[in-house]
């Protein structure tokens, strides 16, 4: 969320803890005494800075995020201490057997609850709102922060404050543009993530060493990532051991019996602890973890230890790697290699995988067993997560460690290829026919540098493109689409749009020429079926949105300019340049599967079509616009884009997203075919330019 208008839900949410809040310190009370409570202190912070209190704002919201941030490390420190100094005694046999074990756990409760008052207070302080949880998961304070510090004119800590917040919020377009701005203005380059997770932070930077075989720095940084690793899931799993809901039950109304209840929260307690290998993989803001996490630590590890000439540490982190994967032919195979180094030097039998990895994996193996008994005996649902998918949905070009030649040194010489992508939901063909003899091949994927790309001119002819031109002038709504916004992608342009339905809609009242307004919808099933043709679909292509977009340049803001008409990214998945991955979840379209742009004009300055890599910043191919030139592509994080900045003039195209799955159908195309139908019913006819086929090559 940025803050560009006042959230009234957000605000009614946090109204009980702003009347809670007294109102010393610009709606912060004093520091001292006990912690106070981060969810007030994000109301008082959220209040000052709608109230223009800028610096109250930004004082409450530090004092916010560092209070969340003292709540965990103080009930970690308790419950590791309380760990230690009691010990939870084993039940004994005979009637009273079990008070030992139940005496220990009322003395570790008192001595949690002792050791955490005189910090936290009472533990109902702290209980926040699930909303109030959601909004710093998602960094939300980092935006409020961001827009504050502009207004104190602390530049520095906006930049960082508004990289923190894009992190978990790679989709959101406006601060993208607002960092290209910090960067450009300031020439600040390097920026500072505030919420980075150390273990996630180690083992990105050193993938990037591994891929510029860098192998010493890769190594230290990956065995850093995994210390790091291993110590994040021993403070998830005393995390875990705080309050649990109760879903299916009221819990004043709760009447279990005393195993009943220990049951149902012990269970609670252990899918939690359980799924903490799925939390350390996940970055924030995101739902899908990295596949194969932590598996992939060893992985890399065991061919930079070979490259470095370490074969002892080559063949420990390849044997803990099969831990997870026992079948993986391709370390299986360098395994036997590193065997093969070893012999007369060291026993290779002397060579186990690592202790850290064997006890998680075992820990996770009981904890698994234990969820499925409860689920078959005692009625939870569950249903185990596959935590080490191997290849995962990765679509990348990350390398990854597989398999090396077994000939010495002396021989062959030595490949490291790559394990193999994961298989697409169906095979990606090209080159089918383009249906219309009109219609004019100019590139395709190899020639675009990318997959699953076509170039195409002549989709449409001159005139149609002046009358679609008429017609968008009559029809067009300013920031149609984005909720009213005239401006969603960028200051400097005012954006416009329409949908079929609308002009048809109005073609049928006579505010604009029916024959026109046909045209948009004839049009766009012609792209249609172009695009399922030439990419050799063996399902039916569907309509997912269509939109008749128009980007006009504003005049007195085109100086010095140096943002995008529309922000790289993808159209099905979330792009994370940082991560290098395209998170396909909400709120992405991820039922999207082939898109197209067909341009209406080239009488404007700027505005070019880019693809990049998933970095966002290298292009791989630049298109300029023009009439009826068509660009089609498949919806993935394959196909990162953008646009460049219109800077003059008036750049319009037909946008099309198109689904393989029904049940995705754009609702509105559902209801143009209904007019269509009627129109054709009463003899009106389809427009002058024929939709079907003339010459199918």
């Amino acid at each position: 969320m940025a803050p560009g208008s006042r959230p009234a839900g957000t605000l009614l949410l946090l109204l009980p803890l702003l009347l809670a809040v007294p109102a010393a310190g610009g709606g912060c009370a004093a520091e001292g005494g006990p912690l106070e409570p981060f969810d007030a202190l994000y109301a008082s912070g959220v209040e000052a800075f709608y109230g223009g209190d800028f610096a109250g704002a930004a004082r409450c919201l530090e004092r916010a995020l560092r209070s969340r941030r003292e709540l965990r490390a103080a009930r970690l420190r308790c419950r590791r201490r309380c760990r230690a100094q009691v010990r939870l005694a084993e039940p004994g046999p005979g009637p009273g057997g079990d008070l030992r074990f139940f005496g220990s756990v009322l003395r570790r409760a008192g001595c949690v609850r002792r050791c955490e008052e005189p910090r936290l207070g009472a533990v109902s302080r702290h209980r926040a709102a699930e909303e109030v949880r959601s909004d710093f998961q998602r960094r939300v304070p980092y935006s409020y922060l961001q827009r504050a510090y502009i207004q104190l004119n602390r530049l520095e800590e906006a930049a960082n404050a508004a990289h923190t917040f894009f992190m978990a919020n790679p989709e959101h377009m406006e601060i993208q543009q607002d960092l290209e701005n910090y960067k450009t203005t300031s020439g600040k380059v390097s920026l500072v993530d505030q919420e980075a997770r150390p273990h996630m932070e180690d083992y990105s930077a050193g993938v990037r060493h591994y891929d510029k075989e860098e192998y010493e720095l890769a190594i230290e940084l990956l065995e850093r990532a995994l210390q790091g690793y291993y110590s994040e899931d021993e403070d998830c799993q005393i995390m875990c051991e705080g309050p649990q809901k109760f879903e299916e039950h009221e819990y004043l109304d709760y009447k279990a019996g005393l195993y009943e209840a220990i049951a149902d929260h012990y269970m609670q307690v252990l899918a939690c602890k359980h799924d903490c290998v799925r939390e350390l993989a996940t970055r924030s803001g995101r739902i899908s973890p990295i596949e194969n996490f932590l598996p992939l630590h060893y992985d890399y590890l065991q061919f930079a230890y070979y490259r470095v000439g370490d074969y002892v540490k080559a063949l420990e982190c390849a044997r803990s790697y099969l831990l997870f994967h026992p079948d993986d032919e391709d370390v299986l195979e360098n395994a036997g290699y590193y065997e093969g180094l070893l012999e007369g030097t060291v026993d290779p039998a002397t060579i186990k995988p690592r202790k850290e990895a064997r006890t998680l994996l075992r820990r996770h193996k009981l904890e698994s067993h234990l969820l499925q008994v409860a689920a078959a005996g005692l009625g939870y649902a569950y249903t185990e997560p596959n935590y080490w998918n191997r290849y995962g949905a990765r679509q990348d070009e990350h390398s990854v460690p597989s398999s090396i030649s077994s000939e010495p040194e002396d021989g062959p010489r030595l490949s490291l290829t790559k394990k193999p992508m994961p298989k697409p939901d169906r095979e990606l063909k090209e080159g089918g026919p383009l249906l219309y003899s009109d219609v004019k091949f100019v590139y395709n994927s190899q020639q675009l540098n990318g997959t699953q790309r076509v170039l195409l001119d002549n989709v449409i002819s001159e005139e149609q493109c002046r009358e679609l031109h008429r017609v968008a002038s009559g029809i067009m709504l300013a920031g149609d689409g984005y909720r009213g916004k005239t401006s969603p992608h960028t200051p400097n342009e005012r954006f416009e749009g329409a949908t079929v339905l609308k002009a048809l809609k109005y073609g049928y009242e006579g505010r604009v020429p029916l024959q026109s307004a046909r045209l948009f919808y004839d049009i766009s099933e012609k792209a249609r079926r172009i695009v399922q043709s030439y990419f050799l679909l063996n399902s039916t292509l569907y309509f997912s949105y269509t939109h008749l977009v128009c980007r006009t340049a504003l005049s007195g803001q085109q100086e010095r300019r140096n943002d995008l008409s529309h922000p790289i990214h993808a159209d099905n998945c979330l792009l994370d340049p940082e991560a290098n991955e395209c998170w396909k979840e909400p709120p992405a379209y991820t039922f999207r599967d082939y898109s197209a742009l067909l341009y209406m004009n080239a009488d404007f300055e700027g505005g070019e079509f880019i693809f990049t890599e998933m970095d966002a910043k290298t292009v791989t191919a630049s298109i300029k616009p023009k009439c009826g030139r068509m660009i089609s592509f498949s919806s993935g994080g394959e196909n990162p884009h953008g646009v460049k900045a219109v800077t003059k003039g008036q750049r319009c195209a037909v946008a099309l997203w198109f689904t393989l799955d029904p049940l995705y159908r754009e609702l509105e195309r559902i209801q143009a075919d209904e007019v269509i139908a009627m129109l054709d019913q009463e003899h009106l006819g389809p427009s002058e330019m024929n939709i079907n086929p003339k010459d199918e090559l």
